[in-house]
């Protein structure tokens, strides 16, 4: 499983040794100095809070009994002094978090957004994704670092130095407020153990709510069209029903756990005045000592019960920081290849096998084939037949669990994403446009080349249609492209596989979606790419888009049943004859979606049947 459970349960997973560094460890390591920094400012900020409490025992120590008043001026003028610094230390941590928070962030953003995406392609086989939400934990994680929920990490070491003040007006003061912080911190551990599991639980329910969710507007149009939008919303209220319970019996806890903290802190202070009033009237101490001690208490304390009341975000953080921790180390970032010279276009599938895990059937069974730089190949096919999953396979995006996709004699798999993009134009089944104008869609959002650009569009076709839009190719066109019509997105998304001269040009049924100029337009790119050398993959459903390719791929059942020129493959399936190499004749199913059209569409060579 590649989800979010799947993630979950690879923590589970024992490794030997230390768990390898991630990108998000890697920067929090750089960030270790920017914290030691406000760790440093945060003991200053602590000594400097002693200047209340010891202004009280002056002010009642000594200038109450002196009366002299440029004693308490001075006094005065320095406690003022040092809560001015203490207010510019406490801003200067907060900027500083901020910026550590925010640069954590962007150091593993990047590696965070491309691990997702590679979970996303791999989890896509088995009708999974990780989607978007390791991004939102990573917010998450800075949110946490950036906010007043870490800040009680930074103060609670202080306490012992408070409570050891406190124990210096006098043992018995120090003795209330030891025990105090120990009711504290038996109240935090119970806080983890009660709450932690059912936290954790309600997070991973409302992510997948929220999962649902987005796949709910994804698709919109057909949920209103077929009237699925109330199951759907029961759907989603059961799954943030379920949230909420769990969420909702660790709030109650937790809520039960934070009354008691503050209970306990209230008394503590009562405490210490109730017995400071007995030990002034003892002589032991001085009335100022005894406020100044109830002042030292409540700051001990004040760092601890705020960690308990800030504890649900304690758990989210650290939930969210193992996410993103195990996204990270199940989809490292791919290790630098050595360059390779621009492909001319040979490729070449050697005994190609893919499954989409060990317990599923296969999907493509033992498929080979050989293109030469230049060619152009037909795919055909009943549907299921593993057309689309070759197409992937071609361009890299699935990897083969048996054989070799090569280009050029290169495993496909093993060459640089970033160097082969360039080369390789690939035009999916259902086009995905992205927010953004006409013109960076079609120059990959990339910023955009106008001579390429406008080029590409002139190959398609789509030139024209373009300058009609609104503003050209500055056209807005919307998310996922719905400004555009689908006959429209498919020829943009054509003018961007044909971006940049491709030397590969891989096509799964591009003229789906096309009218009669559409599919024009398509067969003279196609002859026009082939002239300049581009090798073209096309699964094809229509027998009419098969004029201008040199070789047909027939496949049934993931299995290549005929492969070879394309008028002697059309040529069997037409005669009834049997498929190249002595193969078992391909199925009337398929035969008839090639033969039906035969007369009609005059196009193909008289030698062959369409």
């Amino acid at each position: 499983s590649l989800g979010v459970e799947g993630l979950a349960a690879h923590r589970q997973l024992k490794h030997i040794g230390e768990a390898p560094a991630t990108a998000l460890s890697e920067a929090l390591a750089q960030a270790k100095s920017g914290l030691i920094a406000v760790g440093v400012v945060s003991c200053f900020l602590n000594l400097l809070l002693l200047s209340s409490p010891l202004y009280m025992m002056q002010l009642f120590d000594r200038v109450l009994a002196s009366g002299r008043t440029e004693t308490l001026l001075y006094l005065t003028l320095i406690v003022v002094f040092a809560l001015i610094v203490l207010g510019v230390l406490d801003a200067m941590r907060l900027w500083a978090l901020s910026r550590i928070g925010a640069w954590v962030a962007n150091a593993a953003g990047g590696p965070v957004m491309e691990g997702s995406l590679r979970l996303s392609l791999e989890g896509g086989r088995a009708g999974q994704s990780v989607g978007a939400q390791p991004v939102r934990d990573l917010k998450q994680v800075q949110s946490f670092l950036a906010g007043q929920g870490v800040m009680p990490l930074f103060d609670a070491p202080w306490a012992p130095l408070f409570i050891l003040f406190v124990g210096i007006v006098h043992p018995w003061l120090g003795v209330l407020a030891f025990v105090s912080a120990v009711a504290l911190g038996v109240l935090g551990v119970l806080n983890e153990r009660l709450t932690r599991s059912r936290l954790e639980a309600g997070g991973q329910a409302q992510i997948r709510g929220l999962q649902g969710l987005e796949a709910t507007y994804r698709n919109a149009e057909v949920i209103e069209a077929l009237g699925m939008t109330g199951a759907l919303r029961d759907r989603w209220r059961a799954a943030e029903a379920q949230a909420q319970a769990a969420q909702g019996a660790a709030v109650d806890r937790g809520g039960i756990i934070t009354g008691a903290s503050k209970a306990v802190r209230l008394l503590a202070q009562v405490g210490v005045l109730g017995v400071g009033a007995l030990l002034v009237l003892a002589g032991e101490v001085s009335p100022g000592a005894m406020i100044a001690g109830s002042i030292l208490l409540g700051r001990a304390l004040a760092p601890m019960e705020q960690l308990i009341s800030a504890w649900k975000q304690c758990v989210a953080a650290r939930a969210a920081f193992n996410r993103v921790q195990d996204l990270l180390r199940a989809a490292p970032p791919p290790p630098p290849r050595m360059a390779l010279p621009a492909p001319k276009g040979v490729l070449r599938a050697e005994q190609i096998s893919f499954r989409v895990d060990a317990s599923s059937e296969p999907i493509l069974r033992n498929v080979s084939f050989q293109l030469g730089a230049g060619e152009a190949m037909g795919v055909i096919g009943p549907s299921g037949a593993g057309k689309t999953s070759l197409c992937r396979i071609i361009i890299g995006v699935y990897r083969p669990t048996v054989g070799h996709m090569r280009l050029d004699g290169a495993d496909i798999c093993d060459w640089s994403k970033a160097e082969l993009g360039p080369h390789l134009g690939y035009l999916p089944q259902d086009v995905e446009l992205f927010s953004g104008t006409v013109a960076e869609n079609i120059a990959r959002m990339q910023t955009p080349e106008s001579d390429a650009v406008i080029a590409a569009a002139k190959l398609a076709d789509v030139h024209e249609l373009i300058l009609r839009l609104p503003q050209g190719y500055d056209t807005p066109i919307g998310e996922r492209g719905d400004a555009l019509s689908a006959g429209q997105r498919q020829r943009v998304g054509l003018a961007r596989a044909l971006y940049g001269e491709p030397t590969l040009l891989v096509l799964d049924e591009p003229n789906s979606n096309l009218d009669q100029v559409g599919e024009e337009a398509l067969q003279s790119a196609i002859a026009a790419v082939k002239a300049r050398g581009c090798t073209v993959v096309m699964v094809a459903h229509r027998p009419s888009a098969l004029v201008h390719v040199d070789k047909v791929l027939l496949m049934t059942n993931g299995a290549v049943q005929a492969f070879g020129e394309r008028d002697q493959v059309l040529a069997q399936l037409g005669g009834g004859g049997g498929a190249r190499g002595g193969t078992a004749k391909p199925p009337k199913m398929v035969r008839s979606d090639y033969l039906s059209n035969q007369t009609k569409s005059g196009q193909m060579k008289s030698g062959g049947a369409a």
